[in-house]
């Protein structure tokens, strides 16, 4: 196959590219990325030399660069985001250019050269869950998104949607819970907490830290996204999930804990505007329909993450500051 991966230097981009190579050494795989902040070139260290991988620098809102990288390929997988929801809040006009307009004209190259298209989106779509309730997302959910982020993620998926619908285009989405794992932005959650473990730092918790998120190790999050590239059936969604609810505050306690640090390092700070209280995702039409499952659990996932950032803290540094 010839795969076209859009934001493949980001977090779960780089992984898919690498997972991808490890499966499926025959193919081809055309990366274009615009190399924002979030955007980095050493998570693909040791694949760029390889002589089925291309990089082209380059923005999907960019019609003519999308519909030549465009042709000739099997497939378009769509990690290309602006994803901070910090950063929406402060300025929404990025998040909609590239979220939407982007894979507007991704869509639109994909309707032009007949080629399978997966958009890879997000759980916040749906909204928020209560904090106590057992109640969890699933493909029959309402979109309910509830920042700028969120809200140009869910009309990304109508768009896609509405091209399946009108045009009859072999697409499929996914909406994930929380990625977490190696080459992820300083900026997250997991990493900013083990990077300022390790440097004996304030370790900045919103609110309270009870709000709840449901977290899958990047690599199950690849092998699913996989699933569905072979497996899924055109027009449907798949939600994605390792069923590993856990508070934030939790979290950031058993990192202290693998790297043996005193939770004395939290500090509460206050809380995003509109921060959402719950994500968790019911992936059993994945499960069931398409016979995948998640192999890593959290602890053996963070443990793993831990040993990544340690033996790259150097660079992750580096990148916090920038």
């Amino acid at each position: 196959m010839r795969l076209l991966v859009t934001g493949g230097l980001g977090f779960i981009g780089s992984n898919f590219i690498r997972y991808w190579f490890k499966k499926h050494g025959n193919d081809t795989i055309i990366n274009l990325d615009k190399v924002t902040y979030a955007a980095d070139p050493h998570n693909l260290d040791g694949v760029e030399d390889r002589y089925d991988y291309v990089f082209v620098k380059g923005d999907i809102t960019n019609k003519e660069t999308v519909f030549k990288v465009a042709k000739g390929t099997d497939a378009i997988i769509n990690f290309a985001a602006e994803t901070h929801v910090d950063k929406s809040i402060k300025n929404a006009e990025t998040f909609v250019k590239s979220n939407v307009l982007g894979v507007y004209i991704l869509l639109e190259a994909a309707r032009r050269y007949n080629i399978r298209f997966h958009q890879v989106s997000t759980d916040e779509v749906y909204g928020a869950l209560p904090l106590n309730s057992r109640t969890k997302f699933t493909e029959n959910s309402k979109y309910a998104p509830r920042n700028p982020y969120s809200a140009t993620k869910a009309a990304a998926d109508h768009l896609v949607n509405a091209y399946f619908n009108t045009y009859r285009l072999p697409v499929t989405i996914s909406n994930c819970s929380n990625n977490y794992g190696p080459y992820q932005h300083p900026e997250k959650l997991v990493p900013k907490t083990i990077i300022n473990a390790l440097l004996n730092n304030p370790i900045p918790v919103y609110g309270n830290g009870v709000q709840v998120r449901d977290w899958i190790y990047v690599t199950d999050h690849c092998s699913a996204l996989e699933t569905i590239l072979f497996k899924g059936e055109h027009g449907q969604t798949y939600l994605i999930s390792a069923n590993q609810e856990r508070h934030n505050l939790e979290i950031v306690n058993v990192i202290l804990r693998f790297i043996g640090r005193d939770n004395k390092l939290i500090k509460f700070v206050e809380d995003r505007p509109g921060h959402d209280a719950r994500y968790a995702i019911d992936a059993k039409k994945i499960s069931k329909e398409l016979s995948w499952k998640p192999k890593t659990k959290l602890e053996e996932g963070l443990k793993l993450t831990i040993n990544h950032y340690t033996e790259n803290l150097d660079r992750y540094l580096k990148k916090a500051s920038t």
